[in-house]
């Protein structure tokens, strides 16, 4: 079970690293990302940090290894910003969370097909012949 202590030292550094990443990097490498959620040791040494991050496979590479460089500086970020005995190690991963639920959605879309009435609501009713007016009535009344 993680500690609350714990767990509020993830919440800071996710906070750090994505407002740092957002407004201090300049590198050309790092765009688009998303910080989704950071999980850190118990004795708060590393941090592992899940980055979602838009583009292609290789946008994504060179965007986590843009971060990897950029680990140190954003490590002295977060030393400025919390206050703990040890400043974490900064480990990025990417989070494959977003693909995945895309991946899911395209596949659910070519196997369900698209017209099907809902299974809930009954089939509409043709109308009955009982229903309308017999012919003879409404010809004897509109002559009337």
């Amino acid at each position: 079970m993680t500690s609350r202590r714990v767990l509020k030292a993830a919440e800071a550094i996710r906070e750090v690293v994505g407002m740092a990443i957002l407004t201090d990097l300049s590198d050309p490498r790092v765009e688009g990302v998303t910080v989704t959620g950071v999980e850190v040791s118990p004795d708060l040494r590393l941090a592992k940090v899940n980055v979602s991050v838009m583009g292609n496979d290789a946008a994504q590479s060179r965007c986590l290894h843009g971060l990897e460089s950029a680990a140190g500086f954003l490590q002295s970020k977060l030393a400025n910003r919390i206050d703990t005995r040890y400043t974490p190690k900064l480990k990025f991963v990417l989070d494959q969370g977003v693909k995945k639920s895309i991946a899911i959605a395209k596949a659910l879309a070519e196997v369900l097909p698209e017209d099907e009435p809902a299974t809930d609501d009954p089939p509409p009713e043709a109308p009955h012949a009982d229903d309308a007016p017999p012919a003879e009535t409404a010809e004897k009344d509109s002559d009337s």
